[in-house]
């Protein structure tokens, strides 16, 4: 049975479209984008500065221990020293509903908000914040749950102990097609009245860029976001907000004999995991939460549990009949935005963040066929920004950073010479912040990709993973590092960025706090 479900990528973007009135004859009228905002804090024109990153934080108390909230007790720490908090996806676990918000960032990020000592009476829709979250929609953002397990969800206290790992995070709601994310934090114009539309958008729309007007983000009074996808500029770097859900569908199966044999492999591969899913759910309801050491067994089991939905949607989108669809509209904003942005004299570095990780040693995600359609996609617009610039770029990297989640890990890469315009760039994924931790995948730091020449099929190295930090240990010594970055952005150009990492690692129950060592890139 399917607990969770991926909407299509069309339903995706006319979705949200409709929950900002895309394009609306009041929006054209005022010479509006919407795909951009003014971080107004009074010092965005301040060359150095300092934000956090953190990713795949949304889930509740578990056991008697918070790791989303020992992450946000160690930002509140930084924060008279940053300005912002990029957050890469996976806002709430594990369909993004909104019945979760309240216990699942409101109360984990009560300081961040105004009115926070007070944070149960914060509607998820109302928030306003005195610290900016910038976040992206993750793949769990948009997920929704079928009918009948929201009925085995919502029943009896029997079906609810059967399908207790269910009963964690999943209620009687999905997030309705990313609705809940999108009330949360984008600017909902499809809930203001016609004849209020345009007040509307003269009081909050005031910011001005070289594409127009643009939505004003202002401190504990309007902290909406324009869009799923958007872009901001602060102290003289270019940031590029993504939704990489809707560029990450898988091309669909060859029919050809390679193509029957891969999709014989996939069939086999999901009738294993799917079997490994029934014996883990009968552990699971033998298993009592009360007793601290099948709490920790539970945890991870569930843990194992979610990668398992993932891989099984992964399998879904590759064997299904389709045609791969491309949110080319994005893609080509991407492009063009950040082929002006190389062309305007005011910045000096680019930094794009998005869910999915082109580049991730994390268990079971380089291999995976969505992780595949997010590099070749975003590899083919660098190409044509690359083909545009020629030599104005002298020799840099097409951004200077890319930032994901997705990895429930904290891991630094840098790609190589991949005979494409993503050659020699740094990625940071920081998807470690509150879901538990993973490790790395046993084939080790190095990525191999496969490609092809007269000669046939050969691998090449693309990337290095230079630091990963995730679950490790076996048994009572397994220890669960949960982590988020701050970035120092430096003067001059181009800029460098000094990297924090901060780790809370809980082993045998007792929680420590630590930094690692600061590296520059």
């Amino acid at each position: 049975m399917d607990f969770i479900s991926d909407p299509p990528i069309p339903v995706k973007i006319q979705k949200m479209k409709e929950r900002v009135r895309w394009r609306h004859p009041s929006v054209v009228s005022r010479g509006i984008d919407q795909t951009c905002m003014v971080l107004d804090d009074g010092n965005s024109n301040s060359p150095e500065f300092s934000f956090m990153v953190i990713g795949d934080t949304g889930t509740r108390s578990q056991y008697q221990y918070h790791p989303q909230r020992q992450i946000a007790k160690l930002m509140l720490e930084q924060l008279d020293e940053c300005r912002f908090v990029l957050h890469t996806g996976d806002v709430i676990y594990v369909v993004g509903s909104h019945e979760y918000y309240p216990t699942n960032f409101i109360e984990p990020y009560r300081e961040f908000l105004e009115g926070g000592e007070k944070f149960k009476t914060i509607p998820y829709n109302q928030m306003i914040f005195k610290v900016p979250i910038l976040p992206v929609l993750g793949n769990h953002d948009y997920y929704d749950v079928p009918l009948i397990p929201r009925l085995f969800a919502g029943t009896t206290l029997l079906l609810r102990r059967l399908f207790r790992r269910k009963d964690v995070e999943i209620g009687w709601h999905g997030s309705y097609q990313g609705d809940a994310y999108a009330q949360a934090f984008l600017d909902y114009l499809q809930a203001i009245a016609d004849q209020q539309l345009e007040h509307h958008l003269d009081c909050y729309y005031t910011g001005k860029t070289s594409t127009g007007r643009c939505l004003r983000y202002e401190l504990g009074r309007f902290t909406r976001l324009p869009n799923r996808y958007y872009t901001f500029r602060y102290g003289g770097i270019d940031f590029f907000a993504l939704d990489s859900n809707t560029f990450n569908e898988p091309s669909p199966l060859p029919a050809t004999q390679e193509g029957e044999i891969e999709r014989r492999e996939l069939e086999k591969h999901q009738k294993q995991i799917e079997q490994e899913e029934l014996q883990i759910l009968e552990v699971c309801t033998q298993l009592n939460p009360e007793i601290p050491e099948q709490a920790e067994k539970l945890n991870v089991l569930k843990a194992r549990l979610n990668q398992i939905d993932e891989s099984k949607i992964d399998i879904e989108k590759q064997l299904k009949p389709h045609v791969c669809t491309i949110d080319f509209e994005q893609l080509y904003w991407l492009r063009d935005r950040l082929i002006e942005s190389w062309n305007t004299e005011e910045v000096r570095g680019r930094i794009i963040y998005f869910h999915h990780p082109p580049y991730v040693t994390e268990a079971n995600k380089w291999d995976q066929a969505q992780t595949l359609a997010v590099r070749h996609n975003l590899r083919t617009v660098f190409d044509q920004v690359s083909d545009v610039l020629g030599s104005l770029t002298q020799g840099r990297s097409i951004v200077d950073l890319i930032l994901n989640g997705h990895a429930h890990c904290l891991e630094y890469l840098r790609t190589t010479d991949t005979g494409h315009a993503d050659s020699n760039i740094n990625c940071i994924i920081s998807g470690g912040s509150g879901h538990l931790p993973r490790r790395q995948r046993k084939e080790g730091s190095e990525l191999m990709e496969t490609s092809q020449d007269i000669t046939g099929n050969y691998k090449h190295k693309v990337a290095d993973s230079l630091l990963f930090i995730g679950r490790n240990g076996e048994a009572t010594q397994q220890r669960y590092p949960y982590s988020f970055v701050r970035i120092d952005v430096q003067d001059g150009r181009p800029p460098k960025f000094i990297i924090r990492p901060f780790i809370a690692e809980c082993f045998q129950g007792e929680w420590h706090n630590r930094g690692l060592e600061p590296f520059v890139i």
